[in-house]
């Protein structure tokens, strides 16, 4: 009677030991449950920001959201440092450099001649960065075509406008944000030649009070809907909006980078101009664990790309006639029967 019980301790052992083997084999070959990146390779990444804020509710949030997508599906060691000052640059991108990073982001053209610098003195360190044009050898540099989304929001805004007076909220006047202007200005002209377009650069990035003055001064000129390219400084133009519609009055924003409707409301935002810095950043990142490292090319992104557009939601706002002449000018625009300027 002993022996039986003992052979079948051993028999249910057995049994137990192979379905285990089983279950851990099926985990392995689903590769997502055990976080498998491309290549075999968990890459450790470093982000640095602009001077702004990571949690921008713009670019730097959504480089972020990139990143964080990465360590959600392939288990990478992500972190970002936010620098204070000009001074901070350079050793914020030396922290991740100098740690052993396999990559290292900067997420803007403002940090151009700090990456460029960097890169140089460590030609075995890999880094990436956002809206530049630079060609260093060991530097993936991601370019966006923002004229292009900024032309429809501009279709949109000059087929909208009750008051025919249209404001752009611009941080500093560097290219990127030129582009943005250019494209809103010129989708604008294409709709309503008859509309007046007003423009503010306020020369910061991250001062919410200068965009909230320089949206009030819109408004009060008669301005009804105004497109901000602004970071942090966007986020008072959508302050100053949100006061004035619960006030009774009918103005409208137009996010950028992100869907700001869904920080923001759909009170107050008309659409938002979706530019895919999260999809650069995880793409390439990926590409450095596959051997594909684009280093030393400028990747661009416009509407062939889908790197850049409006947002999902715009139809909360947005009624299908207008809706379906955005489409017409982006079929001209990727076809190249309507070119547009940078600035």
């Amino acid at each position: 009677m002993k022996k039986r019980i003992n052979l079948m301790l051993v028999f249910v052992l057995m049994v137990s030991m192979a379905l285990t083997a089983c279950g851990a084999k099926k985990t392995e070959e689903g590769g997502a449950a055990t976080g498998e990146a491309p290549g075999g390779k968990k890459l450790k990444v470093g982000m640095v920001t602009d001077l702004g804020s990571v949690n921008d509710k713009s670019f730097n949030q959504n480089a972020w959201e990139g990143l964080q997508k990465l360590k959600a599906d392939f288990g990478y060691d992500v972190k970002y440092l936010e620098p204070k000052q000009d001074s901070d640059v350079d050793p914020s991108l030396n922290q991740f450099v100098k740690g052993g990073y396999d990559l290292t982001w900067a997420t803007a053209f403002t940090l151009d001649d700090a990456v460029t610098r960097i890169a140089k003195e460590n030609p075995n360190a890999k880094l990436g960065i956002i809206d530049s044009s630079i060609e260093v050898p060991n530097v993936a540099a991601v370019s966006f075509k923002e004229q292009e989304g900024s032309y429809l929001v501009g279709v949109i805004a000059g087929l909208m406008t009750k008051t025919n007076k249209i404001g752009f909220v611009g941080g500093m006047e560097i290219p990127p944000i030129q582009r943005f202007s250019a494209g809103f200005r010129e989708g604008i002209k294409a709709v309503n030649p008859d509309a007046k377009y007003i423009e503010n650069y306020t020369g910061q990035f991250t001062r919410a009070d200068m965009g909230k003055s320089a949206a009030a001064t819109m408004y009060n000129d008669g301005v009804d809907i105004i497109f901000h390219a602004s970071g942090l400084t966007g986020n008072g133009v959508f302050n100053e909006a949100k006061e004035r519609v619960a006030k009774g009055e009918k103005v409208w924003v137009i996010g950028v980078d992100k869907d700001q409707s869904l920080t923001f409301g759909d009170e107050v935002t008309l659409t938002s101009m979706i530019k895919k810095v999260d999809v650069a950043v995880y793409e390439i990142s990926k590409q450095l664990a596959e051997g594909k490292f684009p280093g030393g090319k400028v990747t661009q992104m416009g509407l062939k790309e889908d790197g850049v557009g409006i947002a999902d939601t715009s139809s909360k706002n947005v009624p299908a006639d207008v809706l379906k002449k955005v489409e017409e000018y982006k079929t001209k625009i990727i076809n190249g029967e309507i070119k547009i300027p940078e600035k």
